[in-house]
């Protein structure tokens, strides 16, 4: 092996490896078992009483434990317009049966003791638009009985597939969400998560991304790391998205 491809590959350990040492030196370990953690709303979801009109959120918080410095899990909460509640959707792996819930907990509950963050919040005409889609979006999610953590069908591959058929959400699945990039062997090449772009991905463990909306990001064993060009951010494992504009993960409106 030349010494150029030596650099290289030693580069692209660091780009891959650096960001989760960093998170892990300050990741906040769990204290106490996942069955006392917090679920309490965390404030984020407009209350149906005083919001009348439709409402959509797409919600990531960090995994409970260790896998937190990895892996965020997502969900999506939608509100019709003058309904009295949400209605929530999850894929999780235990208790067996159908891994996709329905109201599990609150919209904006926090996942495990996890402060969620939201990354789209969608309202009014636009949003009532998009629930009916994402109704039948869920109802079509193709693994409504299995689950693996990774690589994937996972929550996030999940919520991935819904943000496929329903463009429109304008979804930015962070590097974090582990299992975005699952796709099957028999359907290698297609959408990205966003909806738009190109996607090339082996079962989520090594592909390619290049959209509008993730810019351009490399998978490999779940890790993604690459560079948003339209607004102008890095895309990092553990970390997320860092750009100039904020912190990682900002909401899509």
């Amino acid at each position: 092996m030349s010494a150029v491809a030596k650099l290289a590959l030693a580069v692209a350990a660091v780009a891959m490896v650096g960001p989760l040492l960093f998170k892990g030196a300050s990741h906040s370990w769990a204290s106490e078992p996942w069955h006392r953690a917090d679920r309490s709303s965390a404030g984020l979801a407009p209350d149906p009483q005083s919001t009348p009109e439709a409402v959509v959120q797409v919600y990531a918080a960090p995994t409970f434990g260790w896998r937190g410095i990895f892996a965020v899990h997502a969900w999506i909460a939608v509100k019709d317009a003058n309904a009295a509640r949400y209605d929530r959707w999850d894929v999780m792996g235990w208790g067996g049966g159908r891994v996709v819930r329905q109201n599990y907990d609150g919209p904006d509950h926090r996942w495990f003791g996890r402060e969620p963050t939201v990354l789209a919040d969608i309202r009014g005409d636009r949003a009532a638009a998009l629930i009916p889609q994402i109704r039948a979006a869920v109802a079509a999610y193709p693994w409504p009985e299995t689950y693996r953590t990774f690589p994937g069908p996972n929550s996030n591959t999940f919520v991935a597939f819904v943000s496929r058929r329903v463009p429109d959400l304008g979804l930015d699945l962070p590097p974090t969400a582990i299992g975005k990039d699952f796709r099957p062997l028999s359907d290698p090449i297609g959408r990205a998560p966003s909806g738009g772009g190109l996607q090339v991905s082996l079962l989520g463990l090594a592909g390619l991304i290049v959209a509008p909306t993730e810019g351009i990001e490399v998978n490999l064993l779940g890790l993604g790391i690459g560079l948003d060009i339209a607004q102008p951010a890095l895309r990092l494992p553990g970390i997320g998205r860092v750009g100039a504009s904020g912190g990682a993960d900002r909401p899509r409106q």
